[in-house]
């Protein structure tokens, strides 16, 4: 680290479990974010802010009006744009040093197995479950840690699937792939916008910590937020001997 990234980050730094060795760790990280929405928008921001070498921000979605209630990567000025590269912008005035890549399209298929596979982390910041399943997918295949949030009225969860060790589950071991599944968006039911940045910080502060390596993640564990009585509970889980995605693994 040169002069001016001792000097940025040095409040890691000072942190006996992060120090100059954890820092430079992230420096040299890749983390793909899909997602550049309510919950990508605090979790790319705290991880740029943080030092994240490279941040891949996936998104094949528009800024609209609508989304400037909650999704504070972008701006008012930002209407219309697509959501990667505003986020783009936004992440470049925070911290220059980190490089991001916008890519403004919807991944699917190889594409996703190429940049899970490229990535440390990735951090599904998505609405919508056949998005997180193909994610899921391309992470258990990939041995890539993925850590996943969800949104919606004054509820919030986030979670931590990490088959880098066979005996963790997968997010299908805990939401079972389905296609009688209905889709609650937040354009229909509404979302309290402090949620999507209690949730989205944590999910910064969990792929953080994995790259690091420091702390207990959550893998096994599904955090919940109840926003309206401000209580969290935790729920353990484990692996699905006979789940369809990792089983075999």
């Amino acid at each position: 680290m040169n002069d001016q990234q001792l000097l940025r980050y040095s409040r890691h730094i000072l942190l006996p479990q992060i120090g100059i060795e954890g820092q430079e760790r992230l420096l040299a990280a890749r983390a793909l974010v899909v997602g550049a929405g309510g919950l990508g928008s605090p979790a790319a921001m705290y991880l740029a802010s943080a030092g994240l070498g490279t941040i891949v921000l996936c998104d094949g979605d528009t800024v609209d009006l609508t989304n400037l209630q909650r999704q504070i990567l972008h701006r008012t000025a930002s209407v219309g744009q697509p959501k990667a590269v505003s986020g783009r912008d936004t992440l470049a005035q925070i911290n220059p040093g980190v490089n991001v890549i916008a890519l403004a399209q919807r991944l699917e298929g190889a594409d996703f197995e190429e940049q899970v596979a490229a990535a440390d982390v990735v951090l599904d910041c998505t609405d919508n479950f056949a998005t997180r399943h193909a994610l899921n997918r391309a992470c258990v295949k990939c041995r890539k840690p993925l850590v996943s949030g969800a949104a919606i009225r004054f509820d919030g969860q986030v979670s931590v699937f990490d088959l880098r060790q066979d005996a963790n589950p997968c997010y299908n071991c805990l939401f079972p792939e389905a296609e009688d599944v209905e889709e609650v968006r937040c354009a229909v039911m509404g979302v309290f916008a402090p949620i999507v940045g209690l949730i989205g910080a944590t999910q910064a502060a969990e792929a953080l910590k994995l790259i690091i390596g420091c702390g207990v993640s959550l893998s096994g564990r599904l955090l919940l937020l109840d926003g309206l009585a401000m209580e969290w509970r935790a729920i353990r889980f484990g692996k699905d001997p006979g789940c369809a995605v990792c089983g075999s693994v």
